[in-house]
This record gives C-alpha cells, structure tokens and sequence, in this order.
C-alpha cells in the first residue's frame, strides 16, 4: 500500500504543471466517463448545478473557526481543487479499492494535505454550517467524516454520478449556491453544510486520475 502511495506522487509530481496550476494533458487524459472511483483516486468535485469545483487554498476565514477556507471555484484549469479520497482511520479499506453508497470517506486537500472538515461554526454568507480544511496528513478527526449517498440506483460511486456527501458529526450536507464573496476570494462562490436535502447539495466527480479497482481478494 506504502508503495502505491509512493507511485502516485511520483506520477502527481511529474505531471502536475506547478507554474499554470493544471495538471497536463497526460493525465486529464486518463479519466473517463463511468469509471469506478477507488480509494487513492485524486479528483475534482463539481457543484451539479452552478458547474463550480469544490476548492480550498491557504486562506483562512477571517470569521468563524478561521481555518482554512473552502470555496467553490469557476475554473477547471486550478490545482487547488484537487482531492485524494481516503478512507475513515481504522478500517480494512485500501487504495484501490470501490466505494458503496452509505460508506464514510475522507477527502484530503491535495495541495495542503488538510482534510474536508464541518463543525458548528455558521459560514461567512448565509449562516449556515461553515466547511473548512483542517488537520493535516496524520492529524484528523471524525469532523473529517463524510457519508457518500449515491443518488439513484447505483451501489458504487461511479464518475459522473450524482452523489451527496452528509457530514457525519452535523448531518449537514456539502452545499453551495449562487452567493459569492466579493474580496479576498471575489468570484468564488461559498461551500457550506445545509441539513435539509436540495437541489444544491449534488456534486459529481469529474476531472481527475482514476486507481483502478483492486483484483486481490
């Protein structure tokens, strides 16, 4: 498992473009439409509705919690809206491996290695549960802990499906909408956690480099 980690941030480094802050043709190319999404998979989350990517970079909120922000971003060409999806500490779940509808994953923030995080605190635009980036890569709670529901009829968490991830400490779930900051982060729209079930809370994965499911029994 060590190994295969190594692998992939030897390949994440050599093909990740730092000064454009894109990843190069060589490996968007490798996703594809349907593809099964595994633990280890790095990939960008997009907003069904608004078309916004799920992104975070070190900028702290100046209410709140003030960790790090967490934002939805209009670009597709941006670094910063990568994650690598883990899954919850303690369990026999390894790179590689599928995803079913109703189990608790993580998602580290691939540039800082600070985790997708909820709490109590209310977000700076509506009031809302505020969504933060927080830890760091052996430093993580349950406020890390998000339930993937897949919408629809299928178990295991594809590409390109409709999918909520339900905060498991607030019952939130990941939400956006149209309300956007007007300074530090001008454009970007505001990612918080909503306990009632909408339109706005289904994100889709979309660009990123695909695992492919592990064989080994």
């Amino acid at each position: 498992m060590a190994l295969g980690f190594f692998a992939l941030a030897i390949f994440l480094f050599l093909n990740l473009d730092v000064d454009n802050g894109s990843f190069s043709s060589a490996s968007a190319a490798s996703s594809t439409e349907g593809v099964e999404i595994t633990y280890g998979t790095v990939l960008k989350l997009m907003h069904e509705r608004t078309k916004f990517r799920l992104h975070s970079h070190e900028v702290p909120y100046g209410s709140g919690s003030g960790q790090q922000s967490v934002t939805g971003f209009p670009n597709v060409d941006d670094s910063n809206s990568y994650w690598i999806v883990r899954p919850e500490p303690e369990t026999s779940a390894k790179q590689g491996d599928p995803i079913n509808s109703g189990t608790i994953i993580r998602l580290q923030h691939m540039r800082t290695r600070k985790w997708l995080h909820s709490h109590l605190h209310a977000s700076p635009i509506s009031g809302n549960l505020e969504v933060s980036c927080f830890g760091g890569e052996n430093d993580s709670d349950t406020g890390d802990y998000w339930r993937l529901v897949i919408e629809g009829s299928g178990k295991t968490w594809k590409q390109d499906q409709r999918i909520r991830l339900q905060h498991v400490d607030t019952s939130g779930y990941l939400h956006s909408h149209d309300k956007k900051y007007a300074r530090i982060a001008g454009g970007q729209q505001e990612v918080c956690g909503l306990r009632e079930k909408r339109a706005d809370n289904i994100w889709l994965a979309t660009e990123g480099v695909y695992l492919p499911v592990n064989e080994s029994k």
